[in-house]
């Protein structure tokens, strides 16, 4: 019967709740901007890795090492995209 409860996937939804209650915290806690704002992405960060490798199964496949290499990829890409943006738009570089 062991086998059959899926162990990792109630684990990943209490951590995954744990999360949200410490991005709730910054709310109700009335943080400072940089505080929350610090906690709001660390939190972002470790939930969606969460929800990505427990509730997506990327990690479980044969075809792993793609999948993650396509991650790191869009991640590079978004980063690129925001610094950019960032650079021109409010620091003005050109």
């Amino acid at each position: 019967m062991r086998e059959l409860f899926p162990a990792k996937q109630v684990m990943g939804f209490v951590f995954s709740l744990i999360l949200t209650i410490a991005a709730l915290l910054v709310y109700y806690l009335d943080m400072s901007f940089t505080a929350g704002m610090t906690l709001l992405l660390i939190t972002a960060f470790i939930q969606a890795g969460l929800q990505l490798i427990v509730f997506m199964h990327a990690g479980e496949t044969k075809d792993k090492g793609s999948i993650y290499t396509n991650i790191y990829f869009g991640v590079f890409v978004a980063l690129v995209t925001i610094l950019g943006t960032l650079l021109c738009m409010i620091w003005g570089y050109i």
